[in-house]
């Protein structure tokens, strides 16, 4: 037994291989279970009680040393190959198809810049809301038809909580635990009870903003608008503002842009006006700085909302908003310069 370990040692010590196949050959004939090292391990039972103790010390070294040897040569075939391999192994495999920020992402981003260089900072709530900010602390009247059901998503169980129809519902919210000066844009993802068609959907994304301080006017506000238009749409744009309407607001405005298609002359896209709508706006009503505990006779303040859809459209010229949802890859591969 002896004999044959120190054969079969020696035979390791001087084991060489050409290629992986010998390699192999080399690990089966020694290391397998029916190779050589394991034969003489299934005669160890016959060794003299008295030579166990050596024979068992041979063995193991033996098999060590096999396997050893084995390592060392698949080493060198390793290294050999790398050596001889151009390619980088670490590196991503290409050619990799690169992702783009979606459109609507673009543009809130753009909206929020450009605030962000007049001050404003970024507040977010939630989208989930109660009756109480989403309505009635705008001044929002009980029969308003935005509280209509064809208008707003109302949980059943809960009547009193809806999907929020805009993110004034932020305002509200900071206006309730801060006092001025307040200085906020609220962009977020909002919820209402529409059909589904080219220039609607039943959601849609905005950015409002709320300036509340001191000695806050309407010039004050129209000067954000005409700094806003011109860095979104070009330095050339001109703005106009019409009387309207809003629960939250007095005086109310709607802002209209120079058509950025036709520069003002008229065209198809402008209905042949030279104008395109893009927010509303206007100084908050006296009502809802009380309803959020702002004394309304020290404190002014004016209020702007747009949809981020709108400007987008106006910006890319997308002509149907379900384009935004679909997820479709050749739509959004077509906004990759944009970023």
């Amino acid at each position: 037994m002896i004999a044959k370990i120190k054969q079969l040692l020696a035979e390791v010590e001087a084991m060489k291989a050409n290629n992986a196949e010998e390699l192999e050959a080399l690990r089966i004939k020694y290391l397998s279970k029916k190779g050589a090292i394991n034969d003489l391990m299934a005669d160890f039972r016959n060794v003299a009680a008295e030579q166990k103790r050596e024979v068992g010390m041979m063995l193991n070294e033996l098999k060590t040393k096999a396997q050893e040897r084995i390592n060392a040569l698949k080493d060198e075939f390793d290294s050999k190959d790398n050596g001889s391999c151009d390619l980088d192994l670490t590196r991503t495999a290409y050619p990799v198809k690169l992702g783009t920020r979606h459109p609507l992402s673009i543009v809130k981003n753009e909206i929020i810049d450009i605030f962000g260089r007049l001050g404003f900072s970024i507040a977010e709530g939630p989208e989930i809301e109660d009756d109480w900010h989403v309505f009635s602390a705008l001044n929002f009247a009980e029969d308003h038809p935005a509280r209509d059901m064809q208008d707003t998503f109302f949980i059943e169980a809960h009547p009193d909580i809806v999907l929020r129809t805009h993110t004034s519902s932020v305002q509200s919210r900071v206006m309730e635990v801060s006092q001025p000066p307040i200085r906020i844009i609220c962009p977020g993802r909002v919820y209402r009870n529409e059909a589904i068609s080219y220039r609607a959907h039943a959601f849609f994304h905005q950015v409002e903003a709320l300036y509340v301080d001191k000695n806050v006017s309407f010039t004050d506000l129209k000067q954000v608008l005409l700094l806003f238009a011109k860095e979104m749409f070009g330095a050339d744009t001109k703005i106009r503002l019409r009387p309207s309407y809003f629960p939250f607001t007095e005086p109310s405005a709607e802002m209209d842009i120079s058509c950025n298609i036709c520069g003002g002359k008229g065209c198809p896209f402008c209905k042949g006006t030279g104008w395109v709508e893009i927010l509303g706006c206007g100084m908050v009503d006296p009502n809802v700085l009380e309803s959020n505990g702002i004394d309304s006779k020290t404190y002014t303040g004016y209020a702007l909302g747009m949809g981020v859809e709108r400007i987008t459209n106006l910006k890319y010229r997308v002509n149907d908003l379900r384009l935004f949802s679909e997820n479709d890859i050749r739509f959004l591969k077509e906004f990759e310069a944009a970023y």
